[in-house]
């Protein structure tokens, strides 16, 4: 899927994206008993979301077997930066120092994850 051609998944979508992006291809079953985990879904509402997000582009499916299998058309990575960079501007005016330090701020960050940031940032500068 071509940055031109981005199609903002909604949440819903977005919840069956991680399930793919986590295990790289399912039925509609494997993805409705994850998301039944977390959240009161009928199997009918799973499988027409994933009938939308075939229309969409945001999934393929392998109709070759008798049970249809699902994979993300739409990488994890270019979902994260889009998201982040409508967020950027959206919500902090385009400043990434304002939600780096928001972030920061109000989330509990270990010292191992500090080290990460410190370390990203030193190869940044290099």
């Amino acid at each position: 899927m071509s940055k031109e051609h981005y199609i903002k998944p909604t949440e819903s979508e977005l919840e069956i994206l991680h399930v793919l992006w986590e295990k790289k291809n399912a039925s509609v079953r494997e993805i409705h008993e994850v998301l039944t985990l977390t959240k009161d879904i009928g199997y009918t509402t799973t499988l027409k979301l994933m009938q939308i997000m075939f229309e969409k582009g945001l999934v393929h499916r392998d109709g070759t077997s008798r049970t249809h299998i699902y994979s993300p058309a739409l990488h994890q990575a270019v979902a994260q930066k889009h998201m982040m960079n409508k967020m950027i501007h959206t919500l902090f005016s385009g400043s990434s120092t304002e939600l780096v330090l928001q972030v920061l701020g109000t989330h509990k960050t270990s010292k191992e994850e500090l080290k990460q940031i410190a370390d990203f940032l030193e190869k940044m500068n290099a």
